[in-house]
C-alpha cells in the first residue's frame, strides 16, 4: 500500500504546529501518559488506523507496558489488567469515537465515571486527546498513510 498523497498535516505546513500543539497541551495537563496511550490505541482500533495502532502499541511497549494490557485493550471490560480510572477513560474514548452508535453519544454515567477519577484539567486533556487521536486516525485513513512510515 502506498499513500495517496502527502499527509494533510504536512502538506499544509500551517496545520502541523497547531495539531502538534493540541497533543502537547493534553499531555501537559497531568493525565497519565499511559492513559493517553491506551486511549489512543483503543480509538485507533475502533477506527482501523494501522499507523496509529502500530505507533501507540510501540510507544506503550517502550514505556514498559505489558503485552497483556496492550493485547487486550479492545477487551478492557473483561480483563483484570486495567484500573478503574483507565476503564473510565476507555469507556469515554469509545463513546466519543462512536458518536452515532447510540441515541445519547456520551451517557451521563460514562461522563460521571470519568469525572470521578480525573480533575477538570485532566478530564479536559482526556477529551482533547480523544478528539485529537480521532482526527489523526481520519487523516491517516483518508490518505492511506502506511504504518511504520513517517512518524
Amino acid at each position: 500500500m502506498t499513500a495517496r498523497m502527502t499527509h494533510p498535516a504536512f502538506a499544509l505546513a500551517a496545520a502541523t504546529g497547531p495539531l502538534m500543539a493540541l497533543g502537547a497541551a493534553a499531555k501537559g495537563a497531568g493525565l497519565p501518559t499511559t492513559t493517553i496511550e491506551l486511549v489512543n490505541l483503543r480509538c485507533s482500533q475502533i477506527n482501523g488506523c494501522s499507523v496509529c495502532l502500530h505507533m501507540h502499541a510501540r510507544d506503550l511497549r517502550k514505556a514498559g507496558e505489558t503485552d497483556e494490557r496492550i493485547d487486550t485493550v479492545a477487551g478492557w471490560r473483561d480483563t483484570p489488567w486495567f484500573t478503574d480510572a483507565e476503564r473510565a477513560a476507555l469507556a469515554l474514548a469509545e463513546d466519543l469515537t462512536r458518536l452515532a452508535d447510540r441515541p445519547e453519544a456520551v451517557p451521563d454515567e460514562v461522563y460521571a465515571a470519568a469525572a470521578e477519577h480525573y480533575d477538570e484539567q485532566q478530564l479536559a486533556a482526556l477529551i482533547l486527546s480523544i478528539g485529537v487521536i480521532n482526527l489523526w486516525n481520519r487523516l491517516n485513513i483518508a490518505v492511506r498513510q502506511e504504518a511504520g512510515t513517517g512518524y
